[in-house]
């Protein structure tokens, strides 16, 4: 199963990376059109059991997100890098609350 990361929940504060602050994220399943709201904690650890999940843009543009580790230790979730920043975690609007 692959999921699309629509919208992402911020935590305020000051963060050792802006990866961080993402609290939780929205996604859909396109195949089904099944929906949830993930920790950022819970989507590292899905990633890392094989799991999908990619950002995509208004042109078609995709990014898989892969799970880090923070040198303190703090698990959270990017964008694998590319020519586009359109279709970027950090790119994504806010959820609504």
């Amino acid at each position: 199963m692959s999921i699309k990361i629509t919208c992402i929940k911020k935590d305020d504060g000051n963060h050792e990376n802006p990866f961080i602050a993402i609290s939780a994220m929205n996604w859909i399943n396109e195949e089904n059109n099944s929906t949830g709201t993930t920790s950022r904690e819970e989507m590292h650890d899905w990633l890392n059991k094989g799991g999908i999940a990619y950002v995509s843009d208004a042109f078609g543009n995709i990014a898989k997100l892969v799970s880090r580790i923070s040198q303190n230790g703090t698990k959270y979730v990017t964008t694998v890098a590319d020519k586009v920043t359109s279709d970027n975690l950090l790119n994504l609007p806010e959820c609504n609350k």
